[in-house]
C-alpha cells in the first residue's frame, strides 16, 4: 500500500542513487605551529636551564658547571663549530672520556643541525682513521691523552679536518662562540642526531645512524623503565662513546640531574664519589659490576642510600648480584645494541620475586627481559619469517625488534640495511627463548654459537656455569676487572 511503482528520480542519467561523500569530522585538525614540533632530545638542556639555572648540573673534581653555564656552553661550541665553517649535516666526531665537553658535544652539536660521532677511545690508529674517513667527519673533538692513536690516525687520512683538543685548546675555543647562538629544531625529527659504529668484530665497523625522534623516546624510555626520580645524581661509569651512553646525557638532563665525571673506571674512586656526592645511579657492564666486587675492603665505602646500577652485555650470575645488593646496589639487568640506540628490554622486577629464594630470584632478574614502554614491537621469532616462536621458554629464535628507536640504518651500505631490516624487523642476531611470562632470555649470539658432537651449545651458558663453579669465580672476576 501507498507504492504506486513508480520510481523516484535521484536527477541522474543512470537513474541510480547519488550519495555524497562524506566529510570527516576530523580532516580540518592537522598539526601546526601551535601543537606540534619535532622531537629531539636537545629540548631537555634549555628547559633544565630555564627552570634550574643555578643547579649543579655537571660536576668534574673539583669543577661545577651549573645548567644556565651548561647551556650558555653547549651554545659557544655550536656558534664556534659554525664559525670555522662546520654546517647542517656535517659530522663532528668527538675522541673524549667521560668529561664536560663530551657531554656538552651532546646538545652543541645537534643544536647547529650536525651529527655527532662518538668514537670508542679503545680503538686503535687505523680504525679511528677508518671512522673518520668513513663518516665524513668535518672536525674531531679530543683529548691528548689519546695522541698515540689520534695523531697516527689524522696521518691516514686524504684530507684536513679541523681538530680541537680539550685539554688545551678548548676553552679558548668556546671564547670564540656566542652564548647567545639561536639554535634551533631540526627540520624532520627523523634527520641524524649521532653517528656510531659497531665493534667490527667480524669485518669494518658499519657505522649506524640514530635520528631526533628515536634518541629523544630513548632517553625517554630510560627515565620510565627505571623510575628515574626528579634530579637525579649519574655518575659516568659507562663510556659516553658507547650509543651515546644509552642516551642518559639526554635522560639526566630531562629530570634535572647532576652529571658526575669520570675520567677513568677505578674501583676506589667510583666508591668515594658514590659517598661524597650522594650518587643514586650508574651504569655499566658486567665488568664494572665485577670490578666493585672485587675491590679491597679498604677502598670499598658503605653508603646510606641504594644505589641504582644497570648492567647489559652478558647475564650477570646470580653470584655477582647478590654480591652487588650486599654493597649496596639494586642491579637492574637490561638489553640493546648499537643499532637499538642503546637499551631496548629491561628484566622489569615483579612483586612475586621478593617471596623467591635468593637463586630463583637471581635467575629471573638475570633475564633480558621486557620491552622498553617506548619500543613498539620486540618478538623471538624464526629469522626467516619473522614468526613469533612459542613462549615455551625453550624454543629458540632470534630477537627482531622494530619501533622508533630503531636506528635508520647504515651510513654507505644499503646493502647490510636492507638486511637487518628484512620482513619488517630489525634482526638483532641475538638467539633467545621467549618464556610464557613475555620475559626474553638470550642463549646466544648466532655467530658465538659453538658446535661440539653435532650439538650447538650455547657460549653464555658455559660463562654462567663458570660462574657457578667455586674453584672459578674468583679468577673470572680477577680477569675480568684486569681486562677493563
Amino acid at each position: 500500500m501507498g507504492n504506486t511503482g513508480k520510481k523516484k528520480s535521484n536527477g541522474s542519467a543512470s537513474g541510480r542513487r547519488v550519495v555524497a561523500a562524506r566529510k570527516s569530522p576530523w580532516a580540518t585538525l592537522r598539526p601546526g605551529p601551535g601543537n606540534y614540533s619535532a622531537l629531539s632530545p636537545i629540548v631537555f638542556l634549555p628547559r633544565a636551564a630555564e627552570i634550574f639555572p643555578e643547579r649543579v648540573a655537571v660536576i668534574d673534581g673539583e669543577r661545577r658547571i651549573t645548567y644556565r653555564e651548561f647551556f650558555e656552553r653547549a651554545r659557544r661550541l655550536a656558534s664556534a663549530l659554525q664559525r670555522k665553517g662546520i654546517r647542517r649535516g656535517d659530522v663532528v666526531s668527538a675522541m673524549l672520556p667521560n668529561l664536560p665537553p663530551m657531554l656538552e658535544a651532546h646538545y652543541g652539536v645537534p643544536m647547529l643541525g650536525a651529527v655527532l660521532n662518538t668514537i670508542n677511545t679503545r680503538l686503535d690508529a687505523d680504525s679511528v682513521a677508518y671512522i673518520l674517513e668513513h663518516s665524513g667527519a668535518r672536525a674531531l673533538l679530543t683529548d691528548r691523552m689519546f695522541a698515540a692513536v689520534v695523531d697516527p690516525a689524522l696521518k691516514k687520512l686524504q684530507r684536513r679536518i679541523l681538530v680541537i683538543e680539550i685539554d688545551a685548546q678548548y676553552e679558548a675555543f668556546l671564547k670564540t662562540g656566542n652564548a647567545e647562538f639561536a639554535w634551533s629544531l631540526p627540520g624532520a625529527e627523523t634527520d641524524p642526531i649521532a653517528l656510531n659504529y659497531t665493534s667490527g668484530t667480524t669485518g669494518r665497523p658499519k657505522g649506524v645512524v640514530y635520528h631526533h625522534r628515536g634518541t629523544f623516546l630513548e632517553a625517554a624510555g630510560n627515565i620510565m623503565a627505571w623510575a628515574m626520580p626528579a634530579r637525579p645524581v649519574y655518575l659516568w661509569t659507562l663510556p659516553m662513546f658507547h650509543c651515546n651512553g644509552w642516551c642518559f646525557p639526554w635522560s639526566v638532563t630531562a629530570m634535572g640531574g647532576t652529571h658526575v665525571c669520570l675520567r677513568a673506571v677505578e674501583p676506589k674512586r667510583i666508591f668515594e664519589l658514590i659517598v661524597e656526592h650522594g650518587v643514586t645511579h650508574m651504569c655499566g657492564a658486567p665488568t664494572v659490576l665485577a670490578m666493585l666486587i672485587g675491590a679491597s675492603e679498604a677502598d670499598q665505602r658503605k653508603f646510606p642510600h641504594p644505589v641504582h646500577i644497570q648492567t647489559g652485555g652478558s647475564p650477570p650470575p646470580a653470584k655477582v648480584i647478590k654480591s652487588m645488593e650486599e654493597l649496596g646496589f639494586q642491579v637492574l639487568h637490561i638489553y640493546g645494541m648499537t643499532e637499538l640506540q642503546g637499551p631496548s628490554t629491561f628484566c622489569a622486577p615483579q612483586e612475586a620475586w621478593k617471596d623467591f629464594s635468593l637463586e630463583n630470584r637471581t635467575n629471573q632478574m638475570a633475564r633480558q627481559g621486557v620491552r622498553y614502554p617506548v619500543v613498539e614491537g620486540h618478538i623471538v621469532a624464526d629469522p626467516k619469517s619473522c614468526k613469533p616462536v612459542p613462549k615455551d621458554g625453550k624454543t629458540v629464535g632470534e630477537i627482531l625488534v622494530r619501533g622508533n628507536t630503531v636506528m635508520l640504518g647504515y651510513l654507505k651500505d644499503a646493502k647490510a640495511t636492507a638486511e637487518a631490516f628484512a620482513g619488517g624487523w630489525m634482526h638483532t642476531g641475538d638467539l633467545a627463548v621467549w618464556h610464557p611470562t613475555n620475559y626474553v632470555e638470550i642463549k646466544d649470539r648466532k655467530k658465538d654459537i659453538i658446535i661440539s658432537g653435532g650439538e650447538n651449545i650455547s657460549s653464555v651458558e658455559v660463562e654462567i656455569a663458570l660462574y657457578k663453579h667455586p674453584a672459578t669465580q674468583k679468577y673470572v672476576l680477577r680477569e675480568r676487572a684486569k681486562a677493563l
